[in-house]
């Protein structure tokens, strides 16, 4: 038996054609849109698509495979090659929360801290803390060049809130440490200092919260963690300078150099 020949032809896709058109003979071609497939010989596509509606990707697949033959007078542009307009492709996410910042502070809470990673040092169940981004506005005034605050809360029936991190980058070391005092002198209750490293803290224990107030080179951190809210059979006061031990290396390792005083 003779072979099927294929042609394209606008408006209809792929027919039968006049002979000195090459099949595709002996060759199989798994690479269309959808499942469809070119097979050689005297088979002609088969249609993976339901409805019987060419994809188009399968169509273009099957001309690329029938125009690798050429044409019996050796012309090799005998068959043109019908092109598509270009199907839009999502946007790929950057990142664990997909955010990108060019500033010295993530750009992201899950960055500093993660919500699962949270609910488990309280106990809780996964996926079961929602995290909450806010980017502030620089204060030119008290040389603070970004802030981010963070806020971690129950999902569910519950939303309790669970932490609130604020997190701010200075000019420099002496803006950032003049704030960190400011706020730390408004704050009420009985102060101490805590050990952070190279890091200096300031913690206040209140009946409703506790308040770690952290003065890191030219960044300040506040953390706020409400009663009864604890790691394991930790204090308030243990609890935030740990939460503060693990945050701080973030914000130091995702920050690039404040510029040089003039």
């Amino acid at each position: 038996m003779r072979p099927t020949y294929l042609r394209w032809r606008a408006g209809l896709g792929v027919v039968p054609g006049r002979a000195g058109w090459c099949s595709a003979r002996g060759r199989t071609i798994d690479k269309g849109g959808a499942g469809d497939t070119v097979i050689g010989g005297s088979e002609i596509l088969a249609g993976a698509m339901r409805g019987g509606i060419w994809s188009r990707l399968g169509a273009a697949a099957a001309v690329l495979a029938l125009t690798s033959c050429g044409s019996a007078s050796g012309d090799p542009g005998a068959l043109p090659v019908p092109t598509f307009p270009a199907t839009p492709t999502a946007a790929a996410s950057v990142g664990p929360a997909g955010a990108v910042n060019g500033g010295r502070l993530p750009g992201d809470c899950t960055r500093l801290l993660g919500g699962n990673d949270l609910g488990a040092l309280f106990g809780l169940p996964l996926d079961s803390v929602a995290v909450r981004t806010t980017i502030g506005t620089p204060a030119p005034a008290v040389g603070r060049t970004e802030r981010l605050t963070c806020s971690y809360a129950r999902t569910g029936g519950a939303k309790d809130d669970l932490l609130d991190v604020n997190v701010s980058a200075y000019t420099d070391a002496d803006s950032a440490t003049k704030q960190w005092r400011t706020n730390a002198a408004v704050e009420d209750g009985p102060h101490r200092e805590v050990a952070l490293g190279n890091a200096h803290g300031v913690l206040v224990e209140r009946p409703t919260d506790a308040v770690l107030l952290v003065a890191n080179g030219a960044e300040t951190l506040t953390f706020v963690l409400p009663q009864p809210v604890r790691i394991r059979d930790l204090s308030a006061a243990d609890t935030l300078v740990d939460l503060a031990l693990r945050v701080l290396p973030a914000v130091a390792g995702g920050a690039a150099a404040p510029p040089a005083a003039r």
